[in-house]
């Protein structure tokens, strides 16, 4: 019989708080721990209207006092919010008679509250790295940027071990902190087909002319409007694209380069072609990604690429940047296209060959959805994340900690 484990989980986001790719991880991942027998406890930032306390498919969700007075800066509150954290955290763990197996942090937004739990406690860290400040700033340029560095590398020097999701975060995060190499795990990360598998057969035709015109077709990204997820990239691909085809381009999500962008666009002359919607919710972009002629994701710096993952679960055909873990996700002319980074020739050569050939886009969509089945279920995953835990508890077993 397997051993039971208990697992608390620290994070800065959990639905319905939503920043980034976190937020749905640690969610889905949970839940499928819970399935597969592992008690998870997941302590995370309040958020409004959402209970202190709640009970989510067998997950236990506990929300606490993220520090609301004014702070100087994110890095304060960062701070402030590790240190309620922390103290919740602990008390929870008294409550439930030290019966907590492992910590599992996820990030360094929440690196003091995991550090301080592990030596209160005397019981193994593990963090799941999803970014690093390195790869998203392109280097150490301010003093900002280095504090975000040398906390992730103390929480990493922390871990007992370090997951990451793609085998290009592994690699990078060992070069990132210079960590010895049976410290690093690759686990990927998931998706809930399921979600894209509702409804299937609903006719979307009425949702899809909110977006585009019947005789346009439908061009979609989502994600954050910065630098490193090269919105710019796309956004100059788009003259490009419209001299061999019509189409309209959506682009989901926030940021601050939204404002140039839009302007842009604007200045081009094509503010009737290209969207952009803010965030939008779930459903709506699910539909989305349902009725996509393609979804492009032109990521100059990408540690798995979850995006992508999204759209191949709702059959949509991706062009995405060769760079990352997306270059682990996809295989070029097999289950999406790739193109160069930070090229917007290149980018919208890839668009075009989707566009303008319908039997290559079904034969890339169909290979994308089988291999989204056979490698990224979430039950799949949360086996060898449990498998991850056993093996560190086997070796916590023997150590002086124990």
């Amino acid at each position: 019989m397997t051993q039971e484990l208990t697992v608390m989980m620290l994070t800065w986001e959990f639905p319905p708080r939503i920043i980034g790719g976190i937020s749905p991880h640690v969610y889905h991942l949970s839940k499928s721990l819970a399935r597969n027998g592992v008690k998870v406890y997941v302590v995370t930032c309040d958020f409004p209207g959402a209970p202190q306390h709640e009970i989510v498919d067998g997950v236990e969700v506990f929300r606490i006092d993220s520090y609301k007075n004014p702070s100087p800066n994110f890095a304060t509150w960062v701070y402030l919010m590790n240190v309620n954290m922390q103290k919740e955290a602990a008390a929870l763990v008294n409550r439930l008679g030290g019966e907590v197996d492992i910590f599992h942090a996820h990030d360094w937004l929440v690196a003091n509250a995991g550090i301080g739990l592990k030596h209160v406690f005397r019981k193994p860290l593990l963090v799941t790295v999803h970014s690093t400040e390195i790869g998203r700033r392109n280097g150490l340029h301010f003093d900002y940027e280095r504090m975000i560095h040398e906390t992730e590398a103390w929480l990493t020097y922390e871990a007992w071990k370090v997951i990451c999701c793609s085998n290009y975060m592994v690699s990078h995060v060992r070069w990132a902190f210079g960590l010895p190499e049976d410290k690093l795990v690759m686990v990927p990360n998931g998706v809930n087909v399921q979600e894209y598998t509702r409804n299937r057969n609903a006719d979307l035709g009425q949702f899809r002319r909110k977006f585009a015109l019947p005789e346009e077709k439908l061009v979609l990204y989502v994600g954050r409007l910065v630098y490193e997820k090269g919105i710019h990239v796309f956004v100059n691909a788009v003259p490009k694209i419209l001299g061999k085809v019509d189409a309209k381009f959506v682009v989901v999500g926030n940021g601050y380069m939204k404002e140039p962008l839009s302007n842009l666009v604007k200045s081009m002359g094509l503010a009737h072609k290209v969207m952009f919607t803010g965030f939008v919710d779930d459903k709506t972009l699910k539909n989305l990604q349902r009725c996509a002629d393609v979804s492009v994701v032109p990521s100059l710096f990408e540690p798995f690429g979850i995006v992508a993952l999204e759209a191949m679960a709702a059959k949509s055909p991706v062009v995405v940047s060769d760079t990352g873990g997306l270059s682990e996700i996809v295989e070029h002319d097999v289950n999406g296209v790739k193109v160069y980074p930070e090229n917007p020739d290149s980018l919208a050569w890839g668009i075009t060959k989707v566009l303008l050939d319908e039997k290559y886009a079904n034969w890339i969509r169909n290979d994308a959805y089988k291999k989204v089945l056979e490698k990224y279920d979430w039950d799949k995953i949360s086996q060898q994340t449990k498998d991850v835990y056993q093996a560190v508890l086997k070796e916590y077993s023997k150590s002086f900690w124990a």
